[in-house]
Order: C-alpha cells, then structure tokens, then sequence
C-alpha cells in the first residue's frame, strides 16, 4: 500500500533474483480498512516509493487510481472462511473480504507468474494461498522472511506513527515472540506455560495494550493448547492509535520438557 520500507524492497530483491520481470503494485486498498481506522492519515509517499523502487530494479510500477480498481457501481468481494477468520479476521471484521478482493484483482490486471509477501502479515499470506488454490490461480505465492530494525521491531508503515516512548516500548512485540521460540526450542510443550512467559515481557512496557497474543496451528491458526505441530506465535497490540503485528514460527527443537 505504498510508504515502502526496505521489507518492501527486499520482496522486489527476492522477485529479481528467481523472476526476469518483476512488477511492483502501489494501492491505499480502502475496502480493507474499517470505518474507524486509518484509511484517511496512511501514510502516502508515491515519489519516494517510485525512487526506493527504481533503485531495487523493479521493471514496472503499477498505479491504479480508486476508480481504476473500484468502479462506480462495484458489487463483487471475495469472502475466505477458515484461515480468515480468527485472529485478524475477529479483530477486523471485513479486513480480509478487502484484502482478498483487492489481491484478486491485481492479480487479474498485473498477470504474475509470481508473488512475492513478507511472512510479516502472516495471516494475509494463508488467505492468499487459500484464495489462489480455491480459485485455481496459475500463480505461485512466495512468502519471504519479515525485515527488521537492528532493535528487532518488524518494519511497518504504521511505525512513523509512533511517538519516541512508544517507538521504545515497542521493541516488546518481538522480545515476548523471541521468548517463546527460546522456550519451544527448548522443549516446551504447554503452550499456556509459554504464552504466560511471553506476557510477562510485557511488564515493561506499560503503554502496550495486547490485543491477542496467541500460538496457533502453523497451517489452519486454531489455537494450540499442545504445541505438538508446527506453530507460529502471533500478536497484535496498540500503543496508542498505532496498531501493531507480528508473529514468529516456533521451532521445536529439543527433547519435551516432560521427557527424560
């Protein structure tokens, strides 16, 4: 959605790598947003963003005004059910009836053999897959590593809006996220064990309000109460009017923690 950042950029890296021509898509997609959040004050920087894409080697850009993608009179949404639905999906009611609709439709006018996400919206990336195996989409989705700041913060748009204090306690997120993969790594097991470790981080950073903070199934992001699978560790948190995620998959490393 533009006010790109060097996660951003490294999608186009990793697109120049496996593709030879790669396309970038810059859209402020109203239809996910909800009717108080911030569609209105997101950050738009298109020259910068076109100057941050020509020095990545992006081929092409792709612009579409409102009416280009919604025209007077657009009455068709795209509706995912199960990955969709926690999480994300019950915090942002019609969030992802926006995303995948918008997806779908610059799929259809840029044509891709490839498209590349950032695990960062990892949510995001199960809807697309689900809508592009669903839809029978000739597409192949590739899901590249979330870029950080050398704090640990997962980069954002929504981070310059963040105040001094919060950009601080911000780092948070991702020390509770590191907290757990240490534990599952470890050999933890109980997930209620790990997630009351990770809240604990929290203690210092009062201005962060959790919103979900959970451990789920890698695949389907049901709740895991035994981390006997692959999982993913999710959060979603404000610090102000700022709202954050982020998320890291759990490795399970060592031996249960009730083995001997």
């Amino acid at each position: 959605m533009g006010a790109l950042h060097a996660g951003h950029v490294s999608l186009v890296a990793a697109a120049r790598r496996g593709d030879d021509f790669t396309v970038a898509t810059i859209f402020v997609n109203p239809t996910q947003f909800g009717p108080h959040e911030d569609f209105e004050r997101y950050p738009r920087t298109l020259e910068a963003d076109l100057d941050a894409l020509r020095a990545a080697g992006a081929d092409l850009v792709f612009v579409p005004a409102r009416d280009d993608v919604y025209r007077p009179g657009h009455a068709t949404f795209v509706e995912v059910s199960g990955v969709a639905e926690p999480l994300e999906g019950a915090c942002r009611p019609g969030h992802f009836r926006g995303v995948a609709t918008v997806v779908l439709k610059l799929f259809n006018m840029a044509a891709p053999d490839r498209a590349y996400f950032g695990q960062k919206d990892f949510q995001q990336t199960l809807v697309v897959r689900q809508m592009v195996t669903d839809f029978d989409l000739p597409i192949d989705v590739r899901v590249c590593p979330t870029v950080r700041e050398s704090d640990g913060l997962a980069m954002s748009s929504r981070n310059a809006y963040l105040s001094a204090t919060e950009r601080r306690q911000a780092t948070v997120l991702y020390r509770s996220l590191r907290r757990g993969a240490e534990l599952v790594a470890g050999g933890e097991r109980d997930a209620r064990t790990v997630l009351q470790s990770m809240r604990a981080v929290y203690a210092d950073a009062p201005d962060v309000a959790i919103e979900y903070l959970e451990i789920a199934d890698r695949a389907t992001l049901q709740s895991l109460t035994v981390i006997d699978r692959p999982a993913v560790a999710v959060v979603a948190a404000r610090l102000g009017r700022t709202r954050l995620i982020d998320n890291e998959l759990l490795e399970s490393v060592g031996k249960p923690n009730d083995e001997t």
